[in-house]
């Protein structure tokens, strides 16, 4: 991918579903136009079963983005769909041709997709795998067989986390395969005021806020933040935790430790999907975001913090310290809610959040979509 325009296939979710990954597909391919290339979304029109989907809609209400093309065609469970799709697209002629990988699941959709496709491709024509996860942070039965199929269909791999390389490796050794972070989210808008994002949440200026963001899963440690918050020297401070993301768990076991603490009142619940619109009320209210993960790869979330020039606390799983130095834009901690309480107490009693945020304004430019860019270019030759 040299500076000759380019005719690209990203295949993943795209609106009108909804979620980090579409958010980013829709980001990638905008950042590809911006550079000349022309670009195609092959999107779902199912993605998951209700019946083993954990939230309550897949889908936006947001309109659909008028400078993108998504054609939202794939039947993730329906083979006979990826026999016509792939058909449809071995038509085709592609320069490039990109795949997000985020579930064994989806791999024998992907994996049959991205064969038939081939087929009618020259042979210059790459197929890349932007992986998220290859062994997921909730395994299944049939997790490593899915995998392997869906990566014996690529040429080269963009991996976001270092440990995500490595498991690349167990599967695919041979092929080439590239780590780059994580680009930052910049299409949440603007940086708002503290007190413009604190009006429009209806939150006091009188406290300071921590902010735990997105779908509230088991791997993601709600429990040992709320552990952790029960400090009472965050009392002193005037802390109060948001946790702003739609559960795709019940929520039984947070409300035990809340009422366990007494924490009821030092807590705002914003339990849903939090739309486009509504994120810079969260961030920029924040002074600190939270991911006291279990099990991760790369986050999503530390890159919406970035734009935001949000500091973060985050613990030391998967490519969390990769992207969050310690101590110059925030903290690593291990999972030990008392070395979190440690770190949550030093940044409001010290009063870090001046010096980490004039980190991070340097620090983020090494998210930029354009360094993305250059390693698919590295390996599409």
């Amino acid at each position: 991918m040299n500076s000759a325009t380019k005719n690209i296939l990203l295949v993943g979710p795209a609106h009108p579903l909804r979620g980090g990954i579409a958010t980013f597909n829709e980001q990638l391919a905008r950042s590809l136009q911006a550079q000349g290339h022309s670009v195609e979304i092959l999107s779902f029109s199912l993605q998951y079963p209700d019946f083993i989907f954990p939230g309550t809609s897949q889908f936006t209400d947001e309109p659909p983005p008028t400078d993108l093309k998504i054609s939202s065609k794939m039947n993730a469970i329906n083979p006979l769909n990826w026999l016509a799709i792939g058909n449809e697209y071995r038509k085709k002629k592609y320069d490039l041709i990109i795949f997000r990988f985020w579930l064994p699941l989806m791999s024998p959709c992907l994996g049959t997709i991205a064969r038939l496709i081939r087929l009618g491709q020259p042979k210059s024509t790459k197929i890349l795998a932007i992986t998220d996860n290859v062994i997921p942070h909730e395994k299944r039965i049939g997790d490593k067989i899915f995998t392997k199929y869906f990566l014996a269909a690529c040429d080269g791999f963009i991996a976001m986390a270092k440990a995500v390389m490595e498991d690349i490796n167990l599967f695919e050794p041979k092929k080439p395969k590239v780590y780059t972070p994580h680009p930052i989210y910049d299409n949440y808008g603007e940086e708002i005021s503290r007190e413009q994002a604190l009006k429009n949440l209806n939150l006091s200026p009188e406290n300071q806020y921590i902010l735990f963001f997105g779908l509230i899963r088991a791997y993601k440690g709600l429990d040992l933040l709320l552990e952790a918050f029960a400090d009472k020297r965050l009392r002193h401070e005037k802390v109060k935790l948001i946790i702003a993301g739609e559960p795709y768990e019940s929520m039984d076991k947070y409300a035990q430790i809340i009422e366990k603490y007494n924490l009821k009142t030092e807590i705002i619940s914003h339990l849903h999907f939090i739309p486009t619109d509504q994120v810079a009320n969260y961030f920029c209210a924040a002074d600190l975001i939270a991911q006291p993960y279990k099990t991760a790869t790369q986050s999503g979330v530390s890159q919406i913090a970035y734009h935001f020039n949000k500091p973060m606390l985050v613990t030391d799983v998967g490519g969390l310290a990769e992207t969050v130095p310690h101590q110059k834009v925030g903290y690593v901690t291990s999972q030990n809610p008392t070395e979190i309480a440690n770190y949550l107490v030093d940044f409001f009693e010290n009063k870090r959040a001046e010096a980490f945020i004039t980190a991070i304004k340097i620090e983020k430019k090494r998210f930029e979509w354009t360094t993305l860019i250059e390693k698919l270019v590295e390996l599409s030759h």
